[in-house]
């Protein structure tokens, strides 16, 4: 641009003005690319290649409603299952409740849906063998600093165990890892028991189970079986709904919370926050050189070149100040997934992330600036050189 250093000069005119603006206008864009990050860590969950060939039935009501265990029989006979599991909630903590494990009791053959998650044949062996064994994903281990052999406390935030209190203590036996390195999303984050252990240590389950896992022998043919097994308690008063896990996991996210919503609700009040305090900013700017700007004009300046001079300026700002915080909340992501041991993960903005946070900077350095270079524009020089 040919007035660049003209523009980068009325910019960081008042320095301690300039760089307080630029610090509010980071932090909105590093809090915007750090829930971007949250809500496609939510849209992507169960997003695995391996679990194409895997369809998730469960309550139609709720995900919180249980199943009769008399449906896998049924589940199993349908045309075109090549093999059903199950599962329930546990609901672990670990030390304390906001220390949430990924928890669920599980069916004997259970891993044998998923095929993506390996346990050495030994500990596997020790799995089936111990009725308080229980399978830890291993980044979960290297998080409390678990060894296998030893026995954990774990409390129950939904079910108490037989003796009335929800504290359970288990026995590790083995570790569970992502097959060939491959990202297993969750697995390794997991802590699975026996379901059968589970079932007679609380009184509150009887034969019911949380939801089932088949494995169908075309994926071609997802749908035709998916209303298959929903047909089976079609008129119950336990009706199914059976989808991808994907469409599963996206379900159980949308009746605990609209993350999209959210996301979009905290983003609108930052960036109309951002609004008034950027706009104030220039057109405090703008007022406090009005004279030099008439001193423009009177030099050859045409009207034209001073609305464009506040414009680049007000895109200037906002973009340095929004393209240092996408980067930091890259940087920032990045720490979160690595000191978390994975439990937190919030990937990078991809190239449409980058693409609308850019969009956005542009947008919102046109808005705040129309007002101050439409009045810059129209000024008299007379009157701004007689201060008036």
């Amino acid at each position: 641009m040919k007035y660049l250093h003209l523009v980068w000069a009325e910019l960081f005119r008042r320095k301690t003005r300039t760089v307080l603006t630029l610090v509010s206008i980071m932090a909105a864009f590093l809090l915007f690319g750090l829930l971007d990050g949250v809500r496609a860590s939510f849209d992507e969950a169960g997003q695995t290649a391996n679990g194409a060939q895997r369809l998730q039935t469960g309550s139609r009501l709720s995900f919180i409603q249980t199943l009769p265990i008399s449906l896998l029989p049924r589940i199993k006979q349908v045309d075109g299952v090549a093999d059903t599991t199950y599962a329930n909630w546990f609901g672990g903590a670990y030390q304390d409740p906001r220390n949430q494990i990924f928890s669920f009791a599980v069916a004997p053959n259970y891993l044998d849906l998923y095929p993506e998650i390996t346990v050495d044949p030994a500990e596997l062996e020790a799995f089936h063998a111990t009725r308080t064994g229980v399978l830890v994903g291993e980044k979960l281990m290297a998080r409390f600093g678990w060894k296998v052999g030893q026995k954990i406390p774990l409390q129950s935030t939904i079910f108490p165990n037989s003796d009335g209190s929800k504290n359970w203590a288990f026995d590790i036996v083995g570790v569970l890892r992502n097959a060939n390195d491959a990202d297993g999303g969750w697995n390794d984050q997991l802590l699975l028991l026996h379901y059968k252990y589970f079932e007679e240590s609380t009184p509150y389950v009887d034969g019911d189970v949380g939801w089932y896992v088949s494995r169908v022998t075309d994926v071609n043919q997802a749908d035709r079986v998916a209303k298959a097994i929903d047909a089976l308690s079609q008129n119950s008063d336990h009706q199914t709904k059976t989808m991808t896990e994907q469409a599963a996991t996206a379900n159980w996210m949308k009746q605990m919370a609209d993350i999209g919503l959210i996301v979009g609700s905290i983003m609108g009040a930052v960036f109309f926050t951002l609004l008034l305090l950027t706009g104030n900013t220039m057109a405090q700017a703008v007022r406090e050189r009005t004279s030099e700007l008439a001193v423009l004009k009177t030099i050859g300046f045409s009207s034209t070149s001073v609305l464009l001079m506040v414009l680049a300026e007000s895109v200037l700002l906002v973009m340095i100040g929004g393209l240092v915080g996408v980067a930091l909340s890259t940087v920032i992501g990045s720490g979160a997934s690595t000191a978390s041991g994975g439990m937190i993960n919030i990937p990078p903005l991809g190239l449409d992330g980058w693409a609308t946070a850019i969009g956005l900077m542009v947008a919102i350095g046109l808005l705040v600036g129309a007002l101050p270079a439409i009045r810059a524009m129209r000024l008299n020089i007379v009157d701004a050189l007689a201060g008036r």
